[in-house]
């Protein structure tokens, strides 16, 4: 059977038993404790909790699951092992409050025997030593014998965590026979021979801190590896030999020009590049990009020791670019989002493994050089190791690995403490661009006491508002309420006015931030003449704060356009909103084209044309997510967040200030493209009274060019390419007369030869010239070397030697001297030699010299 049957197999076997067929879900899990997903459960999770409830009483699904990062971790096994992968299938059937222990274990059976085949006699079953009754029915359901049914411990219990949904589980092994070792069952026996292959949960109970009570509604949650399957089906000892591996593997050697089966170490590595070719296609093509942080930094590690095996094969180009296309071609089928998005990827890990290929090699060659110098089994220091990771752009787990090959190991803690200290060093110095703040105690003390600023100013009208004092410091003023919005989300801190109801002082407010969570920090020039206790009127910057409300709405239908041109890809990377500008920063690998641009900002106005309702609105962050909203790894969440419905097509988390329709925002222009890092680029735009303000001033300075070219601004076009062809035709002329002038200095200057050897100072001339100049006297017949000095107006000194290679002269040689007379050097180059100094009061003298030098040459003595 192969991988494509199985997955369709196991599906229609559920199918016809009333399960809903459901689709992977995306790599990237809703479930903010984990990087990826890690297991068929995992999208089913909050119906397993309780926490909302299932579409489905029943369903079936082939989930694609990752594990290289975190607890979840298998990535430095892969290639070693024959079982190791990230990247793999899970086959599950799920029950929510439904079927029981009798279905999953009647039908875990049957299919194991009916649909794959196995002899029933090579099949062993283990269950919980609490868990009798799930013995029994294995042998009145399935009729398994008792002498095949063992109990076990702990590894037949399963734990969602420390507290929540739990209960024991029934284990399916096949045994591969007396060949792969000694017969005892699972529990006696060993992994070689009894290969577990399903694994069936029974989730009876709920773990709380009481202890364990019986769950309402007990559900079933099954996983079946289908590497592990397939091995088993097709007869062969390694995942790395079932069907669709093997194709890798061979696309892998043939990429590498390396045989599979001829060297034991290659092989490991073929392995690793073929696994890891998979992984990578899967994970980019659900939207992870290779970064720094989290999820993107193991992606990052898993490419680039894919690259770094690729180049110990001995690879000089790119070849994972071509492994994408081979995952493609063999699991597009199943899962067509790979051929949707075949050519983002590819161009994703060509410009990853292009990037990290140019430092591979001198990283590689000065790591080796570090380990020699260690004593064996030493150890690499974590400065080391991190200038390695900091300047070579090697993860420190390639390092460790690395280190490890050649017997050797790395002071990791060390490296952390460099990483540590790197960022500390980073949080210093954004902490030193910014207004300090000594005041966290008593800050802190107030939100302990008085509990957060209640924000009142979210939603038009912002209205000036009365407000309690309740801290006055250098840096600013704490209020118990305000309408000022603190900087956060990329959007700025409004300012405006606070004037005391009960004395004639005020205090202009010239920005709004969070000194602690919670806390709206109102900043003042001076400290406020305010004592705690003071009732104030606080009064924004209503014009300011609506033309910040046009900017921060323009950003968000922005960045759904940019999706919609650019790709599902796109991820914000950063953001800022201000009253005069707004900046997005998203990953993308190359420039956005001016066509491109047009479309976006097009596509922007057309929503802003439409006038559609924007709705702001508060929800569980599960009934967002199920809504479809857009939330980033790496930010936090509450479990109530504020989702923003900027008409019909942009739906993101999102607690700033917005318009209340889309056509509040007047228009969008983008102003500027560009890069920002790798793989990060950045749009700068403008949105309402902005853009006319930039289109007049685009006016004025059209106005004034053409006012300089003596044409109206229509024709600005053709009177400047006119402008061009004149001046191309100056140049020309002029080229024409100094080619003129140099065939008669020329002439000038071979007359000067003495025995072949023209040597003399020139001026007037640029070094271009000079060398120009060297190679027209050099054409003459009688001439056989020419050695020119020139004392540039721009300082500094010039010489250059030409020769006649026939002459036995070497123009390199006959400078040497006398650039370093003048202080200075040039290239090598026999023909043509030119070079520079410093020192022009030396420069007849060097003239002299490397006349003598090549007259020298001429009559057979050394230079």
């Amino acid at each position: 059977m192969k991988a494509s049957q199985l997955r369709q197999e196991f599906t229609d076997f559920f199918e016809a038993r009333g399960h809903a067929a459901v689709r992977s879900a995306s790599l990237i899990p809703h479930d903010r404790t984990l990087l990826f997903t890690v297991a068929g459960m995992v999208p089913f999770k909050s119906y397993f909790l309780g926490e909302e409830p299932a579409p489905w009483k029943r369903a079936v699904s082939v989930q694609k699951c990752v594990r290289a990062g975190g607890k979840h971790n298998d990535l430095n096994e892969v290639g070693h092992t024959a079982h190791h992968l990230t990247f793999f299938e899970m086959l599950g059937n799920f029950s929510f409050g439904d079927y029981f222990k009798e279905d999953a274990i009647r039908w875990g059976w049957e299919f194991s025997t009916e649909v794959l085949g196995f002899d029933p006699e090579r099949l062993w079953i283990t269950v919980h030593d609490s868990d009798s009754e799930a013995e029994q029915l294995w042998r009145e359901a399935a009729d398994v014998p008792a002498d095949r049914i063992q109990k076990m411990d702990e590894d037949n219990y399963w734990r969602m965590g420390e507290t929540g949904p739990c209960g024991p589980c029934s284990e399916l092994y096949y045994d591969k026979g007396e060949n792969f070792g000694e017969a005892g069952g699972p529990a006696g026996g060993n992994e070689q021979r009894y290969v577990e292959f399903w694994n069936l949960v029974f989730m009876q109970f709920s773990q709380s801190q009481d202890g364990l009570s019986n769950l309402p509604n007990p559900s079933i949650d099954t996983g079946a590896g289908l590497e592990r399957l397939l091995a088993l089906l097709q007869g062969v000892s390694s995942v790395f030999e079932i069907d669709e591996m093997q194709k890798l593997l061979d696309k892998a050697a043939e990429a590498t020009k390396t045989p599979y089966g001829q060297d034991q170490a290659k092989d490991v590595w073929l392995r690793i590049l073929a696994e890891h070719a998979r992984t990578m296609t899967f994970l980019i093509s659900d939207g992870v990009f290779p970064s720094n942080e989290d999820r993107g930094y193991v992606l990052r590690r898993i490419m680039r020791r894919a690259i770094r095996h690729a180049y110990l094969l001995g690879t000089k180009e790119p070849v994972c670019p071509e492994l994408v296309d081979e995952v493609v071609a063999i699991m597009g089928q199943d899962y067509p989002e790979l051929v949707k998005n075949h050519h983002y990827v590819r161009e994703v890990v060509a410009r990853e493994e292009e990037r990290f290929r140019q430092t591979l090699s001198k990283g590689t060659k000065l790591l080796n050089d570090q380990l020699k110098l260690l004593d064996p089994g030493g150890l690499l220091g974590g400065q080391q190791a991190f200038m390695f990771h900091d300047t070579y752009g090697f993860p420190v787990e390639l390092v460790e690995e690395v280190a490890q090959e050649q017997g050797f190991s790395v002071d990791k803690a060390g490296f952390d403490r460099e990483m540590s200290a790197q960022r500390e060093r980073a949080r210093q110095d954004r902490q030193a661009k910014s207004a300090g703040n000594g005041n966290v105690e008593a800050e802190a003390a107030i939100l302990a006491e008085y509990g957060e600023t209640d924000f009142i100013g979210r939603f038009r009208p912002v209205e000036p508002a009365y407000a309690k004092v309740l801290l006055v410091t250098d840096q600013g003023v704490i209020l118990d309420r305000t309408p000022f919005y603190a900087e956060s989300g990329g959007q700025v801190g409004d300012i405006g006015t606070l004037k005391s109801v009960e004395r004639d002082t005020s205090a202009d407010v010239t920005d709004t931030t969070y000194p602690v969570a919670g806390l709206h920090l109102h900043h003042t020039v001076a400290r406020a003449p305010f004592e705690p206790g003071e009732t104030v009127l606080a009064t924004i910057d209503n014009a300011r704060r609506e033309s910040t409300r046009r900017h921060h709405t323009g950003t968000h239908l922005l960045h759904w356009a940019l999706r919609e041109v650019v790709g599902d890809h796109i991820t914000q990377q950063g953001s800022f909103v201000g009253h005069d500008h707004l900046r997005f920063d998203f990953s993308h690998f190359q420039a956005l084209t001016p066509a491109e641009i047009s479309t976006i900002e097009d596509l922007v106005n057309q929503n802003i044309l439409d006038n559609e309702p924007v709705k702001h609105f508060e929800k569980s962050y599960d009934e967002a997510k199920r809504m479809g909203a857009w939330s980033f790894f790496g930010d936090k969440y509450g479990d109530r967040v504020l989702v923003l419905e900027a008409g019909s097509h942009s739906l993101e988390l999102c607690g700033g200030t917005h318009v209340e329709a889309t056509g509040d925002i007047g228009l969008l222009k983008i102003v500027s493209e560009s890069s920002i890092g790798a793989n990060i680029r950045r749009v700068e735009g403008i949105c309402g009274a902005g853009v006319l303000t930039r289109l007049r001033h685009a006016e004025s300075k059209l106005r004034d060019a053409a006012a300089i070219l003596g044409a109206s601004t229509e024709d600005l076009g053709k009177s400047i390419q006119k402008q061009k062809d004149e001046l191309k035709e100056l140049r020309e002329e002029l080229q024409a007369a100094r080619q003129k002038g140099a065939v008669s200095q020329a002439e000038n200057l071979i007359e000067t030869a003495e025995n072949g050897v023209v040597a003399a100072e020139v001026s007037g001339l640029d070094r271009g010239q000079l060398r120009d100049l060297a190679l027209a006297v050099r054409q003459d017949t009688r001439v056989k070397a020419v050695i020119l000095g020139l004392a540039p107006e721009s300082g500094g000194v010039a010489l250059v030697a030409a020769v006649k290679p026939q002459e036995g002269l070497h123009a390199s040689q006959i400078l040497r001297d006398a650039l370093k007379l003048v202080k200075g050097g040039g290239a090598e180059n026999p023909e043509l030699a030119a070079g520079g100094g410093k020192d022009a009061s030396k420069l007849s003298e060097a003239v002299a010299l490397a006349k003598e030098i090549a007259l020298s040459q001429l009559s057979g003595g050394r230079s």
